[in-house]
């Protein structure tokens, strides 16, 4: 079993920073991808943004240039840093662990909420 717990969520306004955080524990894995996800009211969830354990990366199009995703293995810890934040990503943010590296996310963490004021 693999526990994630999120953090760093708030409100900010528009045009401001918040840094998420995804503390992972239990089991290890060697090939994997970490995700962020989020979903707003109404809408489906999108993956926002992953990184693969060799350290590859991937954004939706509406974040690049804005948010970065980065891990700190020595705190099992990974991050998504998110500036010149919109209203449009208000949403609640969770981390989800894919541990097989392509086979879908099984591990879910509760999520945070962004709430992003114009």
């Amino acid at each position: 079993q693999v526990q994630l717990v999120e953090s760093g969520g708030g409100l900010v306004q528009a045009g401001g920073s918040l840094r998420l955080s995804c503390a992972a524990s239990g089991r290890t894995f060697s090939k994997y991808i970490m995700g962020w996800f989020r979903q707003a009211p109404g809408k489906e969830r999108e993956l926002v943004a992953s990184m693969w354990n060799d350290g590859i990366t991937h954004y939706a199009d509406s974040v690049k240039g804005r948010f970065a995703i980065s891990r700190d293995n020595a705190k099992n810890t990974v991050y998504l840093q998110m500036n010149s934040l919109k209203p449009e990503d208000t949403a609640v943010y969770y981390c989800a662990v894919d541990p097989l590296g392509g086979t879908g996310y099984d591990y879910w963490g509760q999520g945070t909420q962004v709430t992003v004021s114009s």
